[in-house]
């Protein structure tokens, strides 16, 4: 079974552009600033693309260019400036960052009620604790793909592999609410495919090309790429070999057209959350 995600992000952009629409009857459109401190081409093309999926969906989305020679008292003062801002609703701080920046030490500036990506230290704490707050948007997707498919979750192994704040930590806390029993693997793993192959659910979440093989996977497991890899001819290509994984897995997401326009779509329907408050 192919775990698309192209019918579920429809679904949540339905539900996001209806939603703005109230928002915007109402005398209060949903506003998205973007924080860009980069030069970099691949950023500059997600920026646009989520420029043009929140016109799509009627949110009003600006761009705050600060420079890839932005300091990070720089990055710091315009996400304050921005969390304060009573006109702006979510915040979002583009990476790569410039050399020496670390993202803990800017993304403390942004407030956690307009932290839709959840990338602050304060919005994974919450998640941690289970408290109110927006969840890394990819992290999401990987469990808002499952139940679309339903997949069961609940009492089920689930081999993480990756440990990132962006997916492996947050999707960690996301399953234990889900009551799966969870494992997450890393560099340092010894012997992975001895992990994976005992889990019912594999996620991948490295940035690594192939890493995840049919030796990783036991027969009628289920596997979800969260890799974006640059493949030999310039597509895209995830963290799974799907060719190896395809016929001893009973389902994979594919890569691109998994994971990728879900966590899009969720990311505006924070939005419209973070607005609605």
């Amino acid at each position: 079974m192919s775990l698309t995600g192209k019918q579920l992000a429809a679904d949540l952009n339905a539900e996001t552009k209806q939603r703005a629409a109230e928002l915007a009857e109402s005398g209060a459109p949903a506003r998205l600033v973007l924080v860009v401190a980069n030069d970099d081409p691949a950023s500059g093309w997600y920026v646009n693309s989520l420029q043009r999926t929140a016109g799509r969906l009627g949110i009003e989305c600006g761009t705050s260019d600060l420079g890839a020679s932005a300091s990070a008292e720089q990055i710091r003062a315009a996400l304050w400036t921005l969390s304060e801002d009573p006109s702006v609703h979510a915040v979002m701080l583009q990476t790569p960052l410039p050399d020496g920046v670390q993202l803990n030490d800017v993304s403390v500036a942004i407030a956690a009620p307009k932290d839709v990506d959840g990338v602050s230290p304060l919005s994974l704490g919450l998640l941690a604790a289970g408290l109110p707050g927006f969840a890394p948007a990819t992290a999401q997707a990987v469990v808002e793909l499952a139940k679309h498919h339903r997949i069961e979750l609940s009492g089920r192994h689930v081999a993480v592999v990756g440990r990132s704040n962006v997916v492996g930590k947050p999707l960690l806390q996301l399953l234990l609410a889900e009551n799966a029993t969870v494992t997450v693997c890393h560099s340092r793993t010894a012997d992975l495919a001895a992990i994976t192959s005992t889990a019912d659910i594999v996620v991948a979440a490295v940035g690594r090309a192939g890493l995840i093989g049919g030796d990783h996977v036991r027969e009628g497991a289920v596997v979800i790429d969260v890799g974006t890899n640059e493949g030999p001819d310039g597509g895209i290509v995830g963290d799974v070999d799907a060719a190896s994984v395809t016929g001893r897995a009973g389902a994979l997401s594919p890569v691109p057209g998994g994971i990728g326009p879900v966590t899009t779509a969720l990311l505006m329907r924070h939005v419209v959350e973070a607005a609605s408050r």
